[in-house]
């Protein structure tokens, strides 16, 4: 694809590619590793050199490392909701950052990644944040949860109901809160306080980490949370022990799952706020809370090669490694984050971040290893997390039904390392939207401020379009929105017509 090629050239290329694709006879289990809020430059083959991530890496100098792959969107949920419908979240006014006591998102009935797999006989399961809404609406904790993830696709499931810093704070299992001592009902409430009991805000003395910015509502285990909740004395997570708990369950899931083809979405908490990782990882880096929550997350991630390799699994399992969206520092908590960060960079050489319009809101780390398969080698095709789903589905030999995955692209022989195109065009989602037509990047004009004072991050609002040449300018600071006004436009219309589902 040449750089500077207008709208469109290049398709019947990459179909013709993607029609010569046969499935394997037995396909590969598929473990997706999906972290929280872990930056374009926040592991070693990406850059960084003040924490050590060597099971990332190996997977990355044993696969296909993406240098412009993407979450659908610059914050959780959304990226959350694209990743497992195939579709932008901006189409579900709905799909935006969720309280903890939010009805299920993604209802019964409607196609997700987990459910196509499941049809064609993989075993699936979910272990980690969820983030997607529980329940049809006012939700019992205390009673059986439907819908949940048992009803989308997942066989079964071990979850955080949202983030770590959001009540309710206990695990789901199944269709029950876990541990839950039916004597001691959970309450839960984002409106205002459900018991009178002690908070951040109102009891700063009760607690071992102090907010930066909001965060100050109930307080469990000495740091307060987002919402408030009463009782669950019993199922009340333990923060530090939140990372061996979650791969503990993955772990067993591999080893449950052994002679038939998997599915595992393994979504850690690490390394979103709050940062408390174990002790045992305190002196991993000199970067306090966040960059030790970084090397928890690679070890995480090694025991799950480990788990594979225990089972002669590895050679046949496609692990994919990537986040929900870009770094963010101070994302609500004084955790020395921004006082330890010294030299690392946590998105690297782009700009923004968690929450920016600007490259560094959307693009991740993004790794496809499969021994049996994938070609090691680094790729420059863009691609997005939400093309999952129809990659995927090619490479199980699905059939999709009519208007599923409506926003996916087949990337399939770029996941495999035998392609370096990706898609042409690509929404960038951060409030309003931008687009992506190869190396080019146009945002639309949008209100708000250019800065979030509380993240210190630049936001890429701006009353006037933006469009830069990420080729020449990978770093975004010239706007050349004037200099190029065709491209503008047909960019402009472009994502009007992708937005209007034309």
């Amino acid at each position: 694809m040449q750089r500077r090629s207008f709208l469109g050239c290049g398709a019947g290329a990459m179909l013709a590619s993607r029609s010569s694709f046969a499935a394997p006879l037995r396909p590969p289990n598929i473990v997706l590793l999906y972290a929280d809020d872990l930056g374009y430059g926040d592991t070693g083959c990406y850059g960084a050199t003040a924490v050590r991530t060597p099971n990332i890496d190996r997977l990355a100098r044993g696969g296909v490392r993406f240098t412009d792959a993407h979450a659908a969107a610059s914050t959780c949920t959304p990226s959350r909701f694209s990743l497992l419908t195939g579709e932008y979240a901006f189409r579900t006014p709905e799909a935006r950052i969720l309280p903890g006591d939010a009805p299920a998102l993604i209802r019964p009935g409607r196609p997700t990644l987990a459910s196509m797999l499941q049809q064609r006989g993989y075993r699936t399961a979910v272990v980690g944040k969820w983030h997607l809404g529980l329940g049809g609406g006012a939700l019992d904790w205390n009673t059986e949860i439907r819908p949940g993830p048992l009803d989308i696709g997942f066989d079964e499931c071990f979850i955080i109901p949202a983030t770590g810093d959001r009540v309710p704070c206990v695990y789901v299992e199944n269709r029950r809160v876990a541990n839950l001592d039916p004597s001691d009902p959970i309450t839960v409430s984002y409106k205002g306080s459900v018991d009178g009991g002690p908070t951040g805000k109102a009891n700063p003395e009760l607690l071992r980490m102090h907010p930066s910015h909001g965060h100050d509502n109930t307080i469990v285990n000495g740091i307060s949370r987002i919402g408030f909740m009463r009782g669950g004395k019993s199922a009340l997570w333990n923060d530090e022990t939140m990372a061996d708990v979650l791969t503990s369950r993955a772990t067993d899931y591999i080893g449950r799952s052994a002679g038939k083809p998997f599915f595992l979405y393994f979504a850690t908490h690490d390394i979103h706020v709050p940062r408390v990782p174990n002790p045992r990882y305190g002196s991993s880096t000199t970067m306090g809370p966040r960059g030790n929550a970084i090397a928890e997350f690679d070890d995480c991630v090694g025991r799950i090669i480990a788990a594979l390799e225990q089972r002669n699994l590895l050679r046949d399992t496609l692990i994919l490694v990537s986040s929900d969206n870009g770094a963010v520092v101070d994302d609500g908590y004084r955790d020395q984050a921004v006082e330890k960060l010294g030299g690392h960079r946590p998105n690297g050489a782009i700009r923004g971040g968690k929450g920016s319009k600007f490259e560094g809101g959307t693009r991740i780390p993004f790794i496809a290893h499969w021994p049996a398969r994938v070609k090691p080698g680094v790729s420059p095709a863009l691609i997005g997390q939400l093309d999952l789903f129809k990659s995927l589905a090619t490479l199980t030999g699905a059939t999709l039904p009519a208007g599923a995955a409506p926003d996916s692209e087949d990337v399939l022989p770029a996941l495999l390392g035998e392609s370096k195109k990706g898609r042409q065009f690509l929404v960038e989602q951060s409030g309003g939207l931008g687009l992506r037509d190869g190396a080019w990047k146009y945002i639309e004009p949008s209100p708000g401020p250019a800065m979030s004072l509380n993240t210190n991050t630049e936001t890429g609002n701006l009353a006037q379009p933006q469009l830069y040449d990420l080729a020449a300018d990978p770093a975004e600071q010239r706007n050349v929105a004037t200099a190029e006004p065709a491209r503008l436009e047909a960019m402009a219309a472009k994502l009007q017509q992708i937005r209007q589902r034309k």
